[in-house]
């Protein structure tokens, strides 16, 4: 009150109001010319509208995030859409899991919009804006590469038609015939709640329909990884793959060989910890793209004992992933490829090579031989290793080794391999069980339930003397 009377009395603001949390992040005034966007208005006049009464968003289920960074980039005079997969999921009353904004700034102005951001990328450039622990990615709308107009340096394609750099920035209209499928090609709006729907995805994610945008035999050339993506979209959404998308698959399979090996990774773990990898190996092989993904996965499916192995791993991450748990990519590769470590462990074997350095033999290769096609992190190699090489280890269950095992840091990890091998028949069910009863009894039950040590104890050498040298017999006379 004595704030608002002395303004009053004084005719200016000598008491500013407080800074509200939301612009706390946001560093831009009107004043700024370099991040004051043009007062050209974008055309929306080919998308259809929908307002709030028909889609039904809850504008409360978007990040504070993503509400502050559409927030700030409106109020800095730009256009600023929730976009994307997060559009998608909410139409399909699903949680997103994160969520992307599309824009008309530039990334350096996007940046200049916010304390806390930073520019990546070098394929597309994007902004990455933090608030707290969660990043909100923010994208220029982008053009066409091949528009004659646009800036050759920047738009580049290799001979099989696949993007290598698109850093060409376009209108709304131009990003949306971008996106892969319609389903993607959605805009919302938190301030007017409306969406921007350029390619009928409302209505096809309505009717359960996964559909490409322009010539599907084209966009997969562009990016073969659309291909994946088409699959692990819908296994986990289920919506049907339209036909015409859906035909050009098998036979431009062979192209995401032409993907780098880490890309083609990140999209496979996004496959398999989806919480539906058992439908998304199931899509896999009717598309055939199972082949070559992971070194002879087909081969492995179609063995009644690695199959059973690899599905029960996989039900296990769905399991794990769909009850909110996390799952841990390390155990889920290690069980997708333990078969090829099984036969290729044998195999040294059968060359002469004793036990334990045949298993690393055979783990070597088969990881040698994976990184080839998937560039698996070797954050993740490590512990597939340290699982892998374990599993001999729970063999032994005589003296001290039950309880040095006990206390591995990967303990548990390899515990639960153990119970899947178990559980597919790969070996005795009672190896598990022991093991199980071993973890949860007390010292004394553990004791009693060690076995005989039958293994042959090695004689410990006894020193020999040396004998005194001539100097050293010399100086003990001397004394």
């Amino acid at each position: 009150m004595i704030k608002k009377l002395l303004n009053k009395v004084f005719g200016q603001k000598i008491f500013p109001a407080a800074t509200t949390s939301s612009q706390s992040d946001v560093k831009v005034t009107s004043a700024n010319p370099d991040t004051k966007a043009n007062t050209k208005k974008i055309d929306t006049s080919k998308a259809k509208l929908t307002n709030s009464h028909l889609h039904k968003i809850d504008r409360n289920l978007l990040s504070n995030g993503a509400l502050k960074t559409c927030e700030g980039l409106q109020k800095a005079g730009f256009e600023a859409f929730v976009v994307g997969g997060a559009v998608r999921d909410l139409l399909l009353d699903y949680k997103p899991k994160d969520f992307d904004i599309a824009t008309d700034a530039t990334p350096e102005q996007v940046n200049r919009v916010f304390r806390r951001s930073r520019i990546i990328g070098r394929r597309f450039r994007l902004v990455h804006v933090m608030f707290g622990d969660e990043t909100i990615e923010v994208s220029t709308f982008r053009g066409s590469h091949l528009n004659e107009a646009s800036d050759q340096a920047n738009a580049q394609v290799n001979d099989s038609g696949r993007i290598i750099r698109d850093n060409v920035f376009g209108s709304i209209e131009e990003d949306a015939i971008r996106r892969d499928f319609t389903a993607n090609a959605l805009y919302y709006n938190p301030a007017t709640q409306e969406v921007l729907d350029f390619h009928n995805g409302v209505a096809d994610i309505k009717a359960g329909i996964l559909r490409m945008i322009g010539d599907p035999a084209t966009r997969y050339a562009e990016d073969p990884v659309r291909m994946l993506r088409a699959v692990r979209l819908s296994a986990k959404l289920g919506l049907k793959i339209d036909r015409a998308t859906e035909a050009p698959i098998e036979k431009l399979a062979d192209l995401l060989q032409d993907v780098p090996p880490s890309r083609l990774f990140d999209e496979m773990l996004k496959l398999f910890l989806s919480g539906h990898a058992i439908e998304s190996i199931s899509v896999l092989r009717q598309q055939n793209l199972h082949h070559g993904l992971l070194p002879m996965l087909d081969v492995v499916l179609e063995q009644p004992l690695g199959e059973r192995f690899v599905m029960l791993a996989m039900q296990n991450t769905d399991d794990r992933i769909l009850s909110g748990k996390s799952a841990n990519p390390s155990f889920l590769f290690a069980s997708l490829l333990w078969h090829e470590v099984l036969d290729a462990w044998e195999q040294f074997q059968a060359e002469g090579n004793h036990l334990i350095p045949a298993l690393h033999l055979a783990m070597n290769e088969v990881i040698d031989f994976q990184a080839e096609k998937l560039a698996i992190h070797n954050r993740y190699t490590a512990t597939m290793k340290e699982i892998w090489g374990m599993q001999p280890r729970f063999e032994q269950r005589a003296g001290k080794r039950p309880f040095a095992l006990l206390e591995h840091p990967r303990y548990r990890a390899a515990y639960d391999f153990l119970l899947l091998r178990c559980e597919s028949g790969e070996i005795d069910k009672e190896l598990g069980e022991w093991w199980t009863a071993f973890a949860n009894a007390s010292s004394e039950e553990r004791n009693g339930m060690l076995q005989a040590d039958t293994t042959a104890k090695k004689r410990r050498k006894r020193s020999r003397k040396k004998p005194a040298s001539a100097s050293s017999a010399k100086n003990a006379v001397d004394v």
